[in-house]
């Protein structure tokens, strides 16, 4: 079977564990090349063959700027960008928000995507390509406790609609993926917080998350990446301004 991003050059940010960890090794295993960009690698960071770890702050430009020349000198080119860069902040209602805490997380949830896009453009203009930006079940509702997140989440999706408009004439394309709960090492981390602060146990707030689902089971970090790899490639060439729920169909 041919690698379906065989030639194909990627930016992942926030890719040193989670959900764009999981993206780059997809990528990189379907033919891609490229680099993943965090703020802070946990160790020595080894991406695989054809892929560089590069330390960097998608809420910074310069930051950016230096990113894309780097991939530039390296490549020459760039396919597909996956905006995953992000931070859950605590659950507080609207009467106890943090304002610097409102600042930090817009930040990097969305100026971030915002300067991440910005600074790639060029260099995908030549040959088009696609964005790709990390919604959430919260780009499209709320919850109690999550003004601030999904204030956020509702803000990439204004990006993705607006700006696939800005980019078609570009032949590049912009989308967003919106997983419900993934059992990443950071949501149990915080699953496991809010237990000792006199919420549920991991496995009954799981159990709760899977029994909300369609499918009686909730989504896998695999099945977002394989989302996140039909967005990067020619079979979604014709789809652009969308988000696509990875949830196991949550209403």
């Amino acid at each position: 079977m041919n690698q379906i991003l065989s030639g194909k050059v990627a930016l992942v940010t926030g890719a040193s564990q989670g959900l764009g960890r999981r993206i780059v090794d997809v990528f990189r295993q379907q033919g891609a090349v490229g680099m993943g960009l965090d703020q802070a690698w946990q160790d020595e960071p080894d991406m695989g063959e054809g892929w560089t770890a590069y330390t960097g702050d998608v809420t910074e430009e310069e930051s950016l700027l230096a990113a894309v020349e780097d991939i530039s000198n390296t490549h020459g080119r760039l396919d597909v960008v996956v905006a995953n860069a992000g931070i859950v902040p605590p659950w507080s209602k609207i009467e106890e928000l943090d304002m610097s805490q409102w600042d930090r997380t817009f930040a990097v949830n969305v100026r971030g995507v915002a300067i991440t896009m910005k600074h790639c453009v060029s260099l995908m203009k030549d040959n088009g390509g696609s964005f790709v930006l990390m919604g959430s079940l919260n780009s499209r509702r709320g919850a109690v406790g999550q003004t601030l997140y999904t204030a956020t989440k509702h803000a990439v999706l204004g990006v993705v609609r607006s700006s696939a408009l800005d980019l078609g004439a570009d032949d590049i394309r912009v989308n967003a993926i919106g997983p419900g709960p993934i059992a990443t090492d950071a949501l149990v981390s915080r699953i496991a917080t809010r237990h000792e602060q006199g919420d549920l146990p991991v496995a009954e707030v799981l159990e709760k998350f899977k029994s909300g689902t369609a499918l009686n089971r909730i989504a896998t970090d695999e099945e977002v990446a394989n989302t996140a790899l039909f967005l990067a490639s020619d079979f979604s060439s014709g789809i652009t301004g969308q988000i696509f729920p990875v949830d196991g169909g949550l209403p």
